[in-house]
């Protein structure tokens, strides 16, 4: 017996499944339909074989009297059935939990949509001269904007007001004490804001539900990174004729980057001298000349394992450069480690310790540097900032 398809699949269904539906209510086999459509009859079979289990995913499956579906973004885990005596079911009981594939997919789309309404920045004027042979990369990893910490936990205070002036003035020291490049790479290398908002708004992390410290509710902390970001990118493009902007994924701030991207490619589409990288995956690379530059934050893969991960992710950038370098964060302390043709730099943090890691006992200084490569020759220049320097200049 020919197998036939529940019609309401059509709500679920692509634009090549619902033809194959319709072909197959109309040929009344998946062989005849098949060859009306010019597919083979197992490409058919496949794709609404599919379908169904997508569908079965959210709650319906009428031969296993599932016929209850939970909203877009969920999936069901379980389905509790009650049936009379005469074995027909009365009531049903759906267990679902978020479908977090889903949930990022309507994010995306989401931003993309709200991206549509910004207002663009327009073109500015450039510096009259720089070398362009220099890139300058400023890194800013683990800043946890919103965090809350206090200083008789962890020694240093830090909260929204605290965190925007240390960033910024952090950022315009860096550009006024680094070569005047012709590149500014604005390295934001992840866990830029301390939560995600996408749970509810609740200061949690994403993944595992943690409770974090916050100072304020997240439409402050978000309005506070946005600001932010706007002077460090308006202060790059006095200083540099081209200015690349790295908004990376971290564990803190997973959704979140996704709609920082979102937003500043948008914001800056008019202005031709800025260039946001845009990812799907959390493993970024950026050529310079005969210098690659490689970056991840931390969280899904160990510092050892890059240089093999970024050799196979990006073979041609490897093949065509001699001198490369992978920026790291997520640990908040330093490390550097030259491996055979390819060195990793793990960059500390400029937030104050907050409680829970006050709390674990781990310490680490507190710094930002800009790093300045030569297209040929690679690093050849460093300058370091610490947030001592603008506490006693206050």
């Amino acid at each position: 017996m020919a197998k036939t398809y529940d019609t309401r699949l059509r709500e679920w269904a692509d634009a090549r499944e619902a033809t194959f539906l319709d072909a197959v209510e109309q040929h009344k086999s998946a062989t005849a339909a098949a060859a009306a459509v010019g597919v083979h009859h197992s490409v058919l079979i496949r794709a609404l074989d599919r379908l169904e289990q997508r569908a079965t995913k959210i709650g319906w499956s009428p031969a296993h009297d599932m016929t209850h579906t939970v909203p877009d973004g969920f999936i069901v885990k379980g389905v509790s059935t009650y049936y009379d005596d005469e074995g027909k079911p009365r009531g049903q009981w759906v267990k679902s939990s978020v479908d977090r594939d889903r949930q990022e997919e309507i994010l995306r789309e989401a931003f993309a949509a709200m991206a549509e309404t910004l207002p663009r920045v327009h073109a500015a004027r450039g510096p009259s001269k720089v070398d362009d042979a220099l890139c300058n990369l400023y890194t800013f990893t683990d800043s946890h904007v919103g965090a809350l910490a206090w200083h008789r936990e962890g020694g240093h205070d830090w909260d929204l007001k605290i965190a925007e002036q240390t960033l910024v003035a952090a950022f315009a020291h860096m550009v006024q004490a680094a070569p005047s490049a012709k590149v500014g790479f604005i390295n934001q290398l992840g866990d830029f804001l301390h939560s995600d908002g996408s749970n509810g708004l609740m200061p949690v992390t994403p993944m595992h539900g943690h409770i974090l410290d916050q100072d304020g509710r997240y439409a402050k902390v978000v309005a506070t990174a946005i600001r932010v970001l706007r002077r460090i990118v308006d202060f790059a493009l006095e200083k540099h004729e081209q200015v690349v902007v790295l908004l990376a994924e971290g564990n803190h701030d997973i959704s979140s980057s996704i709609w920082l991207r979102a937003m500043f490619s948008a914001l800056y589409e008019n202005e031709p001298r800025v260039t946001v990288i845009q990812s799907e995956l959390p493993y970024y690379v950026y050529q310079h000349g005969k210098t690659m530059l490689a970056f991840h934050h931390g969280h899904l893969r160990k510092n050892q394992d890059l240089p093999l991960l970024f050799a196979a992710q990006f073979p041609k950038v490897w093949g065509e450069t001699t001198k490369r370098y992978c920026h790291t964060g997520h640990r908040h302390h330093v490390e550097e480690k030259e491996h055979s043709g390819f060195t990793v730099i793990q960059h500390p943090t400029l937030a104050a310790r907050d409680a829970y890691a006050a709390r674990g006992g781990w310490l680490s200084e507190r710094s930002a540097t800009a790093i300045t490569y030569h297209e040929k020759f690679g690093q050849v220049s460093r300058h370091t900032v610490v947030p001592d320097m603008f506490e006693e200049a206050t």
